[in-house]
């Protein structure tokens, strides 16, 4: 059973004796998408010209606007023939790691890992290799570690930042360093930023990545408008990369899907320009919402958390003699409270359970600390 219903099941067990149930699972945003956005999407989905196949790479449209979008955030000389739309981030991967490397070639993993990327990879017979993050260092990867794990039948680096589970935010300098390493080496570093942007707002910018010369050679960007926008329903990403990568991607994605779903593209493209507040006042509430889940589990003398970011928190549970998984089953069963076991995310992660946080309320992250005493 994948990861997220597996969990879901167990909170079938709960009667909701403490209250409703806090869902801090699958990562969906906690707010509602923009009446604006909704709107876009009712015109769109109304207009016949887009019931019949697009262009594969996206709408042009769309192109145009996200390009615009990287070009303020990055400050870099991005075009939008340098952007390929996909169904979702997790397409995005899909046809990045399909185009890169085949099977008995591998891609390099930072553990702990989003889960989908190892099962994705599993799936496709393209080997993995992990490095480790460890907590003591933030859950940051050493770039000797990285540099050491690099070996021929490596083709890529993939780094989450913000991190999926942990929440580690990597900095523009470390950035600077694993990009160096890529180059070095002769592979790919995909970054996937689902998370970007629910940095915290004195958040200059990612990175630098976009700014060097020869990023076009090296460099796999992923994104998702549908965690930006509050539409995971509707499934809508982005890839950005060099002309020729792009053109590699098409040949995938026309076996995959054709091309992404039109409506939501254009409903997107009209409201990316338009809704630049609305995207600062989301930060703004999730830096709430993080400060919230700080102080209850500050509170919490058995409770630690390892780590913390733009919308993820991992935490240390104190059931020292229990699995990640049996504590997750016992939280949904026992308490209502929804979240991700540790061994999830790779080996030696069973100490840790993966809260995300921005998909509550302040008053319900409030309500934690009566059901985790």
């Amino acid at each position: 059973m994948p990861p997220i219903p597996a969990v879901q099941e167990s909170a079938q067990n709960y009667d909701g004796h403490h209250g409703p149930l806090i869902d801090l699972s699958q990562a969906v945003p906690g707010y509602p998408a923009h009446p604006l956005l909704l709107t876009h999407l009712q015109e769109s989905a109304r207009q016949p010209e887009l019931l019949g196949y697009g262009k594969i790479e996206g709408e042009p449209t769309l192109r145009d606007a996200y390009a615009a979008d990287l070009r303020q955030v990055y400050h870099a000389d991005v075009s939008d023939a340098e952007v390929h739309i996909t169904s979702g981030c997790n397409q995005a991967f899909v046809a990045s790691a399909l185009t890169v490397a085949g099977p008995g070639e591998k891609l390099l993993l930072v553990t702990p890992f989003y889960f989908n990327h190892e099962s994705t990879l599993s799936m496709l017979g393209i080997g993995t290799k992990a490095v480790a993050a460890k907590a003591e260092d933030g859950f940051l990867p050493d770039p000797d570690l990285v540099k050491a794990a690099v070996t021929p039948d490596i083709k890529a680096l993939v780094c989450v930042t913000p991190n999926n589970p942990t929440g580690a935010v990597y900095p523009p300098d470390l950035m600077d360093v694993l990009f160096d390493i890529c180059v070095e080496r002769g592979i790919w570093l995909i970054v996937d930023e689902t998370y970007r942007d629910f940095l915290p707002g004195n958040t200059a910018q990612p990175h630098r990545l976009f700014q060097r010369p020869n990023w076009r050679n090296h460099l796999i960007g992923l994104y998702s408008f549908s965690k930006s926008f509050c539409i995971p329903g509707h499934r809508l990403g982005a890839v950005t990369a060099g002309r020729d990568i792009v053109m590699q991607i098409a040949k995938v994605m026309d076996n995959l899907q054709i091309c992404a779903p039109r409506p939501p593209q254009c409903a997107v493209a009209k409201a990316m320009p338009q809704l630049g507040d609305w995207r600062e006042s989301n930060r703004a509430e999730i830096a709430r919402r993080r400060h919230s889940l700080e102080k209850v589990v500050s509170g919490l003398p058995n409770w630690q958390i390892a780590s913390i970011g733009a919308y993820f928190s991992y935490i240390r549970h104190p059931f020292v003699d229990s699995t990640s998984v049996d504590v997750a089953a016992r939280l949904a069963a026992e308490r209502g409270v929804l979240c991700l076991p540790g061994a999830f995310f790779g080996e030696g992660q069973d100490a840790f359970l993966r809260l995300a946080f921005a998909n509550a309320g302040c008053s319900e992250l409030e309500e934690l600390s009566v059901r985790l005493a």
